[in-house]
C-alpha cells in the first residue's frame, strides 16, 4: 500500500507484478514496460537478478530516525495531470504476449467518482483487500477506498485463499464493503455453510466483478448477508477502467436474468452490429465503450491499439469484444464473447449463449468448450443437479446443434490466481 501510494503521489506509473509468475515472465514484463525501478520485499527480491534495479521496501520502513531532516511536504509540489498515465495492468494476449493496458489519471479518478455518485462507495466504509495484484480490482480496493476517505483492511500474504481467516477478518474488522469475483464468493459461501459460520451482518455492499452473475449464485449469497446488504453486478474490462456498467440487483423480484445494467456516470455504451450500426431492442451486438474511462492504448503496441479503438463522431470508443443486448428498460445484458464463437458441423455457435442458458438453472457456474472439432462439453458447478436435468433444460431453450454432447458436473470449477474460472 505504501509503495502504491508513494508511486502515485510522486507522479510515477504503477505497474503490479505477481510473485507467482515465473522469473522469465517477470523479467519480460519489466523489459516491456521499461521500468526504472522495481519495489520488492524480503519474499520477492529473489525473483529479480542484479540486472534489474530494485529497492527493498523493508529498508525504507526500517530506517532509523526517519523523521530527522525529512521534508514532509516534499510531494506537495508534484503536479500530476489528468492525461498522465496512472497505472499499467497486464491482460492476456491472443499471441501469447501480455498486453500492457495504460490507464490515465483521469480514467481512474472518473471511475472512482462513478462509484461514489451512484452511492456505492462512502467514506464511512471499511473495505477488505481481497483481489490479487494481477486483477485491476485491487487498485479500486486500495487506492480507490483511500482517496474516498474509507478504511482499508489488509490481509496477510496469500490470506485471500484462507477462508477461515477471511471470515474472521470480515467480522473482526467490521467490514462493510466487499469486491470479489462470483466464483470466489461462491466458494467462500460453501465454506461458511459447511462450517456453520454465522452470516456477515455488517456488510452493506458487495460488488460482483469479473464474471457473469447467476440467479443461483445470488440466492446462495443472500443466505450470508443481512437484508439491507446491496448486491451489485459490475462490468468493466481493464481497457475501460474498473467499472463501466452496474446494476443493483433486486433480490426480491428480479433474479431470472440479471443484467449488466446501465453505464456509470460519464461512460457511453453502444451495442453495434457488424456494420457498426446501433442494434434494435433485444438484438445482439458488440459493446463499444466511450467516455472518460477509455484507456490510453497498449504500451508499445500501436497496432493492437488501432484495432481496439474506434472513432465515432470525434469520440474514441473501445471495442470490448463482448456481445450484449439491450432490453425494453434500457438495461444491457451480457450474451458472451465474440472470440468464443466457434463453428461446429458448419454451424456458427456462440459458447457464451449456451453458458448463459445453463446459468439460468440451479447451477452456480459453468464453462462450455469445443472438443476434438466434433463435440461440445459443458462443465457445470453444482451439488444437486444431474446431467439429464441440464440436457432437458438445454433442449427446451436451445437449437439442437447448440446442445452439449456431454455434461460434466463438478463440485467446484478450478479458479485461476485472479479468482476467476480457469478455462
Amino acid at each position: 500500500v505504501i509503495g502504491i501510494m508513494g508511486i502515485e503521489m510522486t507522479g510515477g506509473v504503477y505497474c503490479p507484478l505477481s510473485p507467482r509468475d515465473p522469473q522469465h515472465r517477470l523479467y519480460a514484463l519489466v523489459q516491456q514496460t521499461e521500468s526504472r525501478l522495481v519495489l520488492v520485499h524480503h519474499l520477492t527480491k529473489i525473483k529479480f537478478d542484479n540486472g534489474i534495479v530494485s529497492l527493498d521496501i523493508d529498508s525504507i520502513l526500517n530506517v532509523n530516525n526517519i523523521n530527522s531532516g525529512m521534508d514532509n511536504n516534499c510531494c506537495s509540489s508534484v503536479i500530476v495531470g489528468g492525461e498522465e498515465i496512472a497505472y499499467i495492468i497486464f491482460t492476456s494476449g491472443s499471441s501469447g504476449i501480455p498486453k500492457a493496458v495504460q490507464l490515465r489519471q483521469q480514467n481512474f479518478i472518473n471511475s472512482i467518482l462513478g462509484f461514489v455518485r451512484i452511492d456505492a462507495l462512502h467514506e464511512e466504509d471499511i473495505m477488505i483487500q481481497i483481489a490479487s495484484s494481477t486483477f485491476d480490482a485491487h487498485i479500486q480496493e486500495i487506492v480507490g477506498s483511500l482517496i474516498c476517505g474509507a478504511t482499508l483492511a489488509m490481509l496477510h500474504p496469500q490470506g485471500n485463499m484462507d477462508f477461515q481467516y477471511i471470515n474472521h477478518i470480515l467480522h473482526d474488522k467490521q467490514v462493510t464493503y466487499l469486491v470479489a469475483v462470483p466464483s470466489y464468493l461462491n466458494r467462500l459461501c460453501d465454506f461458511l455453510k459447511q462450517n456453520r459460520f454465522p452470516p456477515w451482518i455488517l456488510i452493506e455492499n458487495i460488488n460482483c466483478v469479473g464474471e457473469s452473475v447467476s440467479s443461483a449464485f445470488v440466492e446462495v449469497l443472500m443466505q450470508f448477508v443481512a437484508k439491507f446488504c446491496r448486491i451489485w453486478n459490475f462490468y468493466g474490462p481493464a481497457e475501460a477502467t474498473l467499472g463501466t456498467t452496474c446494476h443493483l440487483i433486486d433480490v426480491v423480484s428480479h433474479l431470472y436474468d440479471i443484467p449488466m445494467g446501465k453505464p456509470l456516470p460519464r461512460y457511453i455504451c453502444l451495442p453495434l452490429n457488424h456494420f457498426l450500426q446501433s442494434v434494435m431492442i433485444q438484438e445482439e451486438g458488440e459493446l463499444l465503450v466511450g467516455g472518460l474511462g477509455v484507456f490510453a492504448g497498449y504500451l508499445g503496441r500501436d497496432d493492437l491499439t488501432a484495432k481496439a479503438l474506434l472513432e465515432i463522431d470525434g469520440e474514441l470508443f473501445y471495442r470490448t469484444g463482448d456481445l450484449v443486448r439491450i432490453d425494453n428498460n434500457s438495461l444491457l445484458h451480457y450474451q458472451g464473447r465474440k472470440d468464443h464463437q466457434i463453428k461446429l458441423h458448419g454451424q456458427r455457435i456462440e459458447l457464451g449463449e449456451i453458458e448463459q442458458c445453463l446459468l439460468r438453472t440451479s447451477i452456480s457456474a459453468c464453462v462450455v468448450i469445443k472438443w476434438k472439432d466434433d463435440y461440445l462439453i459443458a462443465y457445470a458447478q453444482s451439488s444437486h443437479v444431474n446431467e439429464e436435468q441440464l440436457r432437458q433444460h438445454c433442449q427446451s431453450h436451445l437449437p439442437p446443434h447448440m446442445i452439449p454432447s456431454f455434461f460434466i458436473i463438478l463440485d467446484k470449477l478450478p479458479l485461476n490466481q485472479n479468482g476467476k474460472i480457469d478455462r
